[in-house]
């Protein structure tokens, strides 16, 4: 599959604002397809099918594909390059606007959302990486597994340990464990990137290390404690959350938390207990 010469032939010239940067190189694809470790009969959400490089050979192996696209001038492209595949789905829209339940139980003609077993697939723009994965993780019925194609520093950062958390990394290791499946250099992509990319496999848990009912509380204050991120987090979470600072303090010492530490030494466990032992209300 000829990639720039089916550009060409449609006239699409890659989107900066969209960052587009379409996977030229195929054997890239049977990496994401053995960190995918798919089954026939998988339901597959994939988001940014492009070119429909990578859908492709997912419909040829998974049960059904719901792909994702919110670049109208790709539809014509993709209508070609998955003809025959009657297994495909092919919906125009912005992810971050949709809801991925919804639109995967539509198009496959599910009533019982709570038997929906998928996993979600992705070269996600780097622009939107993060509100993408927590949209995704934030869905009534969670993906069983995430494999995404993400920018190589931000796969870095989602897999930080304690120590060196950031908002990102909490928001995706409350439900699942991150790894790097591999690397993929900056070549393997028209037009090249400036950096280079690796494929995250994140393998989402029964349940979340933080209880569905607790997490508005939960992430209330980790985006707090996070705002100002180079001050002790007593300060950050007295500014951010108009909290008395007493009040701050004394839910610090509760959770055992020493109050000049800062945000990215604390663990999920440590903000949790942070979280129940402040009065927000």
């Amino acid at each position: 599959m000829d990639i720039l010469a089916i550009l060409r032939h449609y006239n699409i010239r890659p989107s900066k604002g969209l960052g587009q940067n379409f996977l030229v190189d195929e054997s890239v694809l049977e990496r994401i397809l053995e960190a995918s470790d798919l089954s026939p009969g998988d339901i597959i959400l994939e988001v940014g099918p492009g070119t429909g490089l990578l859908t492709r050979r997912l419909a040829q192996v998974a049960a059904s594909v719901i792909a994702i696209e919110l670049d109208r001038k790709m539809l014509p492209v993709l209508a070609e390059a998955l003809r025959g595949y009657t297994n495909v789905h092919i919906i125009q829209g912005d992810i971050l606007e949709l809801n991925p339940v919804t639109e995967i139980t539509r198009a496959l003609e599910i009533t019982d959302v709570g038997s929906l077993r998928y996993q979600v697939i992705a070269n996600l723009p780097y622009y939107i990486t993060s509100a993408a994965l927590r949209h995704l993780l934030a869905a009534r019925v969670r993906p069983e597994r995430l494999t995404v194609m993400v920018q190589r520093e931000v796969a870095q950062r989602i897999m930080a340990p304690p120590g060196e958390l950031s908002l990102l990394a909490i928001s995706v290791q409350v439900f699942g464990a991150p790894e790097i499946a591999c690397l993929v250099p900056a070549r393997a992509f028209f037009p090249q990137p400036k950096v280079d990319s690796a494929v995250l496999r994140v393998r989402i848990y029964d349940r979340p290390r933080v209880a569905v009912e607790e997490q508005t509380r939960f992430f209330a204050t980790v985006r707090a404690g996070f705002a100002q991120k180079r001050k002790q987090v007593h300060n950050s979470l007295t500014h951010a959350l108009h909290v008395p600072r007493e009040g701050v303090l004394a839910a610090l010492a509760e959770a055992g938390i020493a109050p000049d530490r800062r945000p990215q030494t604390l663990s999920i466990e440590e903000w949790a207990s942070l979280a129940k032992a402040l009065p927000l209300g």
